[in-house]
């Protein structure tokens, strides 16, 4: 039994005259069954957080080492893989990378495919936050409709590649096969339906009184401290960073395009959403433009391969404007028909990191509407 003199009491909580102590608690790890895990370990003064320590890692798969055992082709259905709702970007970055590397010049018909199902792929991505972020807060209606719309967009996505998320539509020179007969048509109906549909998605939540008051002025993220961590994407140019690759670094048919960047200087939650939400009319507008112009190309969309391929001796880095920020891919070759190196630079890892500075300070309450806002898929940053 413990001496009396080793024992005390200690108060945890806030309140004039009070004697104070700080809490530390961990939000999550979830169940490894969840879609992604983070962790963080928060030091809490009663409900204001004093420090936040992100802590990645628990569904690491290894990728970038697997990458060393798989040839071209095959490594593109893991690339697919780590941010979930980018899939078809994340196949891009390999294959352009491949492509400088072996000097291969893909089919003008492909260039500006890729841009429009790259442009489908980031309304896709950028819906689904535009539901669950309202969700994480409290408000459930939103869901309904970001889902509606993303349900249009999927269907034309799927008849094109024959997948829902992991599309596999990208080759090493070109796309997997030609689009079906029609299908530019119906792609573009879907497009028309979506953008007359998505002011009811806007006129729900972009103004909504309880959504301002917990998104206006909460989680503020400088341009400066954007900056330092890398952050880009919507979380970037929400804090004033005026930095988009399709226009200033063009790859693909984007120097073809006028692609108009939507930036914001205020870096609150409430700014992050108003970037993705606009970005979605910015790329709705990119696909159709794209669309019109596949109309107007005939010819093939890939180049022969021979049966193994591979890439010469040497090194390359393709960098693209992917949803959720900016995706590098840094490719080392022997010469053989597996890379010696994959390195991938992704953007929710960067993003991420800008936590341990957003969350002190905050109140609890406040914690997920930061966490949300931050827009990351987890397979992302464990890659």
């Amino acid at each position: 039994m413990a001496a009396m003199s080793d024992l005390r009491e200690v108060t945890v909580g806030t309140g004039a005259g009070l004697d104070t102590a700080d809490m530390v608690l961990n939000i999550g790890p979830q169940h490894p069954s969840t879609h992604g895990v983070l962790r963080l370990r928060l030091v809490l003064d009663g409900e204001r957080v004093v420090s936040c320590e992100p802590i990645i890692g628990y569904m690491h798969r290894g990728a970038e080492k697997l990458f060393e055992v798989r040839d071209y082709r095959q490594i593109i259905v893991l690339a697919n893989r780590h941010d979930w709702l980018s899939a078809f970007s994340n196949e891009l970055g390999v294959v352009l990378a491949v492509e400088r590397l072996m000097g291969i010049e893909v089919p003008e018909r492909a260039v500006w495919l890729r841009t429009a199902l790259a442009e489908l792929n980031r309304v896709l991505n950028h819906l689904m936050f535009l539901g669950s972020y309202p969700l994480e807060i409290g408000a459930i209606t939103p869901v309904f409709y970001a889902f509606r719309e993303r349900e249009t967009l999927q269907t034309v996505m799927e008849e094109v590649s024959g997948g829902r998320m992991h599309y596999m539509f990208n080759r090493v020179g070109g796309l997997k096969e030609e689009v079906p007969a029609g299908w530019t048509r119906r792609a573009r109906a879907a497009i028309g339906e979506v953008r007359r549909r998505l002011p009811d998605l806007d006129n729900l939540i972009r103004r909504n009184e309880i959504f301002l008051a917990r998104t206006v002025g909460v989680g503020v993220l400088t341009a400066e401290q954007a900056a330092a961590y890398g952050a880009s994407g919507p979380v970037g140019r929400a804090s004033g960073l005026d930095l988009d690759l399709r226009r200033d670094d063009p790859y693909l048919a984007y120097g073809e395009l006028s692609v108009p960047v939507v930036t914001r200087t205020a870096g609150d939650c409430h700014s992050r959403f108003e970037v993705l939400l606009d970005q979605v009319f910015v790329s709705l507008d990119l696909a159709q433009e794209c669309l019109d112009r596949v109309d107007r190309l005939t010819g093939p969309v890939n180049v022969r391969l021979p049966k193994v391929v591979k890439a010469p001796e040497g090194h390359t880095y393709a960098w693209t404007e992917n949803p959720l920020g900016i995706n590098g891919y840094y490719l080392v070759s022997r010469g053989e028909k597996t890379p010696w190196r994959m390195k991938l630079r992704t953007a929710s890892y960067a993003n991420v990191q800008a936590l341990s500075t957003l969350l002190p300070g905050c109140l609890v309450p406040d914690l997920i509407a930061i966490l949300g806002s931050m827009f990351f898929v987890v397979g992302d940053i464990d890659k």
